[in-house]
């Protein structure tokens, strides 16, 4: 007689539900990854609008703008513009909670820099 061969319910509902805890997880995150990419594909666009005699308020007027265009919740206050070397640097950090189920919620602190660029 031949031996069995295949999967058993219990692992088939195991593994389903890891599947689509996953998949859950990964669409509540992903949002918040692509609104930060576009924050920082906005400050970068920023400084290489600008000139290196800018003000303050030229940047974030320049950065409100590109916000508006992305239709991005991100006000420029939040940003640092610094100058290094006579280049205009901005960095940024925020907090995202995300809430999961119940009373657990995730926690992601994002932190970006136009100094590498």
């Amino acid at each position: 007689m031949k031996k069995q061969r295949g999967v058993a319910l219990s692992g088939l509902l195991f593994w389903s539900i890891v599947l689509v805890l996953g998949a859950v997880l990964g669409m509540k995150v992903l949002p918040t990854f692509i609104e930060y990419n576009k924050i920082l594909k906005d400050a970068k666009a920023t400084v290489s609008k600008m000139g290196p005699d800018s003000t303050v308020a030229d940047v974030r007027r320049t950065f409100d703008r590109f916000a508006e265009i992305d239709m991005l919740d991100f006000p420029s206050t939040q940003l640092d513009v610094t100058k290094d070397g006579g280049r205009i640097v901005i960095e940024f950090a925020y907090e995202k909670r995300i809430p999961l189920f119940w009373n657990v919620s995730l926690l992601i602190d994002y932190k970006g820099s136009t100094a590498g660029s």
